[in-house]
């Protein structure tokens, strides 16, 4: 349940940070779109965001034509990994099989880029 809840709060939080944040508005239009999503491995728990200039959503479950997918081992790996979203932090997980990265890296690096300047 508190992955469920920090999943449609992270919607929520990119949703004002678009309205809210200029930089985060320009870095966006420099990416055009990205649609990525977080999910355990088993799927019980998964949410996507389209993100473009125009707009930000967010929906549960996970489709097939997603640009990047995070998906954990499972509820307990994502909340340790995402209460402190460092690089360090994702690495690790990476490295010992809690996170798995499902499309292209370099997709990663601008959900990164994008997230830094969000804060």
């Amino acid at each position: 349940m508190k992955l469920r809840l920090m999943l449609w709060l992270l919607g929520l939080m990119l949703k004002r940070a678009r309205r809210g944040n200029r930089r985060f508005r320009e870095t966006l239009s420099d990416l055009q779109r990205l649609d990525w999503g977080i999910a355990t491995e088993d799927l019980s728990i998964a949410r996507h965001y389209r993100m473009s200039p125009s707009a930000i959503s967010s929906a549960p479950g996970l489709p097939v034509d997603l640009d990047l997918e995070l998906r954990f081992r499972d509820s307990e790996a994502a909340l340790a990994i995402l209460r402190r979203p460092t690089q360090r932090a994702f690495l690790d997980g990476l490295m010992d099989g809690r996170v798995r990265l499902v499309g292209d890296s370099r997709d990663l690096t601008r959900l990164q880029r994008l997230l830094a300047v969000m804060r």
